[in-house]
């Protein structure tokens, strides 16, 4: 009886239709966008031989988040956020569909995959506040809001542990093309959701709308509370120096384990299920009490993780590395998350949330140039080790400034 309690509590988001929808669409869409970011990586490294490309791609395609995302924060603040959300999602169909005729059809160049890298990453920019902002809308009980966070990263992390998996062995048999075109027909699975919501439609604002105005409020709003302000900086650093090593892990596969495909799609999956583990500990915690200091904890564990990953050479210790890895980065961001949408004001949600966007997300492309353009010089396995001391140390000053600070009231309820 118990066991049964623990297992509705940790599911207790998708009580609600809405929410379940949603979790149902996106999670067969997202396995397809994971078989795309396997898909992207190896065609780039078969293309060009070259880690700094790799590293350039994955610029490419997150250089956006960092411009664009706070003005996405505006407009999730000032239009339909359900209306927002069906359109990002046709236009990364049309990226992939693309992508897979570009492929399919032996016409893609590296110019292409740059071109259409920047395109997702710019849609992506306005997707990611537009529905992590959202999230709040599909749940009538508030409480519920960090479990469905928590099985939302559950959901995300599900799908990269199958879809690499999966698109190991389809770009082995039928190449990376087929991989795109899987992508491109996963849409419709959450396009269909979105439409099948009943939504209270939200009136647009855009006679209020002047970006400036309203992006220097959310900064001032954002870096005036200690905690948002120090959350925010510390993921900024951690995407910065230790995020991006999923971006040398083709050279792992091929070049340090001397495997292929097959290779990159077991570590990355290992990625997921780690990260899956995380996200379903932090779905079973009853309160956000405490989460701050978990924060702190997750990243230290994170930097570990990619020290001794570094210094391995032996394929199978590495992938219970990557478990320990993608775990502690599961937790530090969806712990951050949770936190940022339990104290922040609703009116700013959206711009709060594109600040997390871009701390996240928008420091990671210029760590993929950095850590591509290191290890192009000293090698991938010694560029992880110095990201990994890195961590470490911000981990340590994080948890220092964070004991400085007095306890956020919302966090004590």
């Amino acid at each position: 009886m118990a066991e049964k309690l623990g297992l509705k509590h940790t599911f207790r988001a998708l009580r609600h239709r809405n929410y379940r929808l949603f979790f149902i669409g996106q999670s067969i869409s997202l396995i397809g966008t994971w078989m795309q970011q396997v898909a992207v990586s190896w065609l780039v490294y078969r293309m060009t031989n070259s880690p700094f490309l790799l590293g350039v791609v994955g610029f490419a395609s997150q250089i956006p988040t960092f411009f664009v995302t706070p003005i996405a924060g505006v407009v999730a603040d000032k239009y339909d956020r359900h209306r927002l959300l069906v359109i990002t999602q046709l236009l990364l169909m049309a990226q992939a569909s693309i992508l897979a005729v570009l492929v399919l059809t032996n016409s893609v160049k590296v110019w292409h995959i740059l071109a259409l890298s920047v395109f997702l990453g710019t849609v992506h920019s306005f997707d990611i506040p537009v529905r992590q902002s959202f999230i709040v809308k599909m749940i009538e009980k508030r409480d519920d809001l960090g479990n469905a966070i928590a099985l939302n990263s559950s959901m995300f992390n599900v799908a990269r542990l199958a879809g690499p998996s999966l698109a190991g062995i389809i770009i082995a048999v039928y190449g990376e093309g087929m991989c795109f075109l899987i992508n491109a027909l996963s849409y419709i699975a959450v396009i269909v959701s979105l439409l099948a919501m009943r939504i209270e439609r939200r009136k647009s604002r855009p006679e209020n709308l002047d970006i400036l105005r309203e992006l220097k409020e959310g900064f001032k709003y954002a870096f005036g509370i200690p905690h948002l302000r120090l959350i925010l900086l510390f993921l900024g650093l951690i995407s910065l120096i230790a995020v991006p090593y999923q971006t040398l892990m083709p050279v792992f596969a091929r070049d340090v384990f001397h495997g292929g495909p097959r290779t990159l799609g077991f570590l990355v999956a290992m990625s997921g299920a780690g990260a899956l583990l995380g996200a379903i500990y932090l779905a079973g915690r009853k309160s956000v009490m405490g989460l701050e200091k978990i924060i702190a904890i997750a990243s230290g564990l994170f930097g570990l993780g990619i020290i001794v990953f570094a210094c391995s050479r032996w394929l199978w210790f590495s992938m219970a590395m990557i478990l320990v890895i993608s775990f502690g980065v599961m937790v530090q961001m969806a712990a951050s998350n949770t936190v940022l949408q339990t104290i922040v004001e609703d009116d700013k949600r959206g711009r709060i949330m594109s600040f997390y966007a871009m701390s996240f997300m928008g420091m990671a492309p210029f760590g993929s140039l950095l850590t591509g353009g290191l290890a192009e010089k000293i090698g991938a396995p010694a560029t992880l080790f110095i990201c990994g001391v890195c961590c470490v140390m911000g981990s340590f000053i994080f948890g220092r400034k964070l004991l400085k600070e007095q306890p956020h009231p919302l966090m004590e309820a």
